[in-house]
């Protein structure tokens, strides 16, 4: 029997509905909200994910917090869980939410494993990210982490976490496989999708700001779009005068949830005995495409990507200081350098047949057209998922 944490979250709901789907018995660990009880959010996630009536016969619920996880863990659980995977996370990157993030990601494991050793379970899965490598250039291995600087507080915690899960599981003789994802978006055919970050974010906000300089120019006489260098042009193409700093440009590594699923599970079947593995793009998505492809669609000009050596020669604009605001968590990720190595999980994927799909201007319009149907809003605060 399976127990699963982080089971409304995105990669986590994916999981359990797919463990569902193959007919395993699985316990979702949920808490409950103001709004519906633990076994009312499964049930809404498991809808969105159209899983069958009789598919969730296999489906348990037990309610909790995740700092409360050592009362829950001793008193609640049935007997019988032989693998635990671990999806719950806090995905802040704010330093102001350090407390936060480190509780959800780092200190609630230690209840985790003392019930992971009490019960000998057989393995123990953790979701992890790729971006636990930290503050560095050029190759990442799929090894433990060794870097102790780091973007942010979110990439810090998970590198933590794994830490602290080698050593015990190490320890305790428990297979540990520990799986790091890349930049996750939508569905590959579909562009499906519940969670409008990451790469959704910094278009949503280059698209604000066209809204509200639009309104500004029809609706208003157009004086604070003047001042900001913002104008109208022919077709009603909004002209932006924005440079954005994406470094040398190397890109981000991009993967459809379709294809993390897939590749998730073939590592899971083939990796009894644990290891580290990461699951990622072949090919980095550079962010002037981002930028291009973000103004064909939606009629602008005027973005550009650059160096920072740009802002050297010409300090930045009212427009560029705000839009940096906006996006100051995302900058690093912007400006990448990191290239993730797949030593131990490409013979896995290719022995599967599985390739991840490119990201390219097809799959950005396939996205962020549902993203604009859904107006931007995630499913998970309307479903009251989360």
């Amino acid at each position: 029997m399976n127990f699963l944490t982080g089971s409304t979250g995105f990669l986590g709901s994916h999981i359990g509905a797919e463990l569902l789907r193959r007919q395993q018995e699985t316990i979702f660990f949920i808490r409950r909200n103001r709004a519906m009880s633990g076994k009312e959010r499964l049930e809404k996630m498991l809808d969105w994910h159209d899983v069958g009536r009789v598919q969730r016969a296999k489906a348990h619920v037990v309610e909790g917090e995740l700092e409360d996880l050592g009362l829950v863990l001793v008193s609640r659980l049935p007997q019988g869980i032989d693998r635990i995977i671990h999806c719950a996370s806090d995905t802040s990157f704010s330093e102001r939410n350090r407390k936060r993030v480190w509780t959800a990601n780092v200190d609630t494991l230690k209840d985790l494993l003392d019930f992971a050793v009490q019960s000998r379970i057989s393995s123990f899965i953790h979701i992890s990210t790729a971006y636990a490598a930290g503050k560095r250039r050029g190759s990442c291995s799929e090894e433990p982490i060794e870097q102790e600087e780091f973007f942010n507080v979110y990439e810090e915690a998970k590198a933590a976490a794994e830490k602290m899960l080698l050593y015990r599981c190490g320890d305790e003789g428990i297979p540990l496989l520990v799986i790091r994802p890349s930049i996750v978006y939508g569905h590959s055919r579909t562009g499906r999708t519940f969670r409008f970050n990451a790469l959704y974010y910094p278009v949503k906000t280059a698209l604000f700001l066209r809204k509200i300089f639009a309104e500004d120019i029809r609706e208003r006489g157009g004086v604070k779009a003047a001042a900001a260098g913002v104008s109208l042009e022919k077709g009603g193409t909004i002209r932006l005068p924005l440079r954005i700093d994406v470094g040398e440009n190397e890109g981000v590594n991009l993967i459809p949830v379709d294809f993390f699923v897939r590749a998730f599970f073939a590592i899971l079947e083939d990796s009894s005995n644990g290891g580290i593995y990461h699951i990622v793009n072949s090919k980095q998505t550079r962010i002037a495409d981002i930028i291009d492809w973000t103004q064909n669609q939606f009629k602008l000009k005027g973005i550009q990507a650059c160096s920072a050596d740009e802002f050297k020669k010409m300090p930045r604009n009212s427009l560029e200081q705000l839009f940096e605001r906006y996006l100051e968590a995302y900058s690093p990720y912007m400006k990448d350098r990191r290239i993730f190595l797949t030593d131990k999980s490409h013979p896995i994927l290719k022995r599967h047949g599985i390739v991840c799909p490119q990201f390219d201007t097809d799959m950005f319009q396939r996205c962020m057209s549902y993203a604009v149907e859904k107006d931007w809003a995630s499913l998970s605060v309307r479903m009251n998922v989360f």
